[in-house]
């Protein structure tokens, strides 16, 4: 488990939080794209368009083989999922969104997870859905200067145990900034020791990654990325960038438009 510190400079959190702007801004267009009936193709051709409107481009495309603009995970899968022409997103679908975009030499790096079609959600999905985004901002809570990164793993395992939602552990949450990942890993779990002091200049992303099962989860052994909850269980993935001050943590991905 990475325990390192990667402190950016004030020219380089300038450059970090306008790439975090933007790609929050991309986020929510692409979120606002989903529809019953559309592929998960046309979703990540739909979200290329968004993101070079931008200026910048896909952080994702290409990144260690990566083939899509964008992730999109639908139900079971986790993180990861590859945009394909034969994946219709149906109403009622769980679909989470992430969105990494490079501009300007810095990357955001951002998900969100929407039900398609529908406002009301049945009982255990909004269970889902609300516990993770609850994790989110509990573990961002957490995460003050002169505390450790597991302090921050603490308030989201809390919070999804709440809430009865199994907790990924095979993937965690990172730095970001100048790279798409830099050091600290961030769990979402404890037991791994104290991890590394929150100074501030560092710039982490936060990314609960929960399902209504048991939470371990499996590898497409065709495409090699798309993650699946192991028993099939529904699953949800928030991720907000966060910058460590002096004071409370800033949002650099806040949802401005919500």
């Amino acid at each position: 488990m990475s325990r390192g510190q990667n402190v950016h400079t004030p020219e380089e959190i300038v450059r970090i939080r306008h790439a975090a702007e933007v790609t929050a801004s991309a986020r929510d267009r692409i979120a606002g794209e989903v529809r019953p009936g559309m592929t998960t193709f046309d979703l990540d051709q739909i979200a290329g368009e968004i993101i070079r409107s931008t200026g910048g481009k896909s952080a994702f495309l290409g990144y260690c083989g990566y083939p899509g603009n964008i992730c999109i995970s639908v139900n079971e899968v986790v993180i990861h999922g590859i945009g394909r022409p034969d994946v219709v997103i149906a109403e009622g679908d769980v679909v989470s969104i992430d969105v990494g975009i490079e501009i300007n030499g810095a990357i955001g790096d951002t998900a969100r997870t929407v039900l398609a079609g529908q406002k009301d959600a049945p009982a255990d999905v909004k269970r889902l859905l609300d516990g993770t985004k609850n994790a989110l901002m509990e573990g961002i809570a957490a995460a003050r200067a002169g505390k450790r990164v597991s302090d921050i793993s603490r308030a989201v395992e809390q919070t999804a145990r709440k809430n009865k939602l199994g907790i990924v552990r095979d993937f965690v949450g990172h730095g970001c900034g100048i790279k798409m990942h830099e050091p600290p890993e961030v769990p979402n779990y404890t037991g791994w020791g104290p991890g590394a002091v929150l100074v501030p200049g560092m710039v982490l992303c936060i990314e609960p990654m929960l399902t209504l099962g048991s939470g371990k989860v499996s590898i497409d052994r065709a495409d090699k990325w798309t993650v699946r909850s192991f028993d099939g269980s529904l699953s949800a993935h928030e991720e907000h960038m966060i910058l460590i001050t002096d004071n409370e943590p800033e949002i650099l991905t806040w949802q401005k438009m919500m």
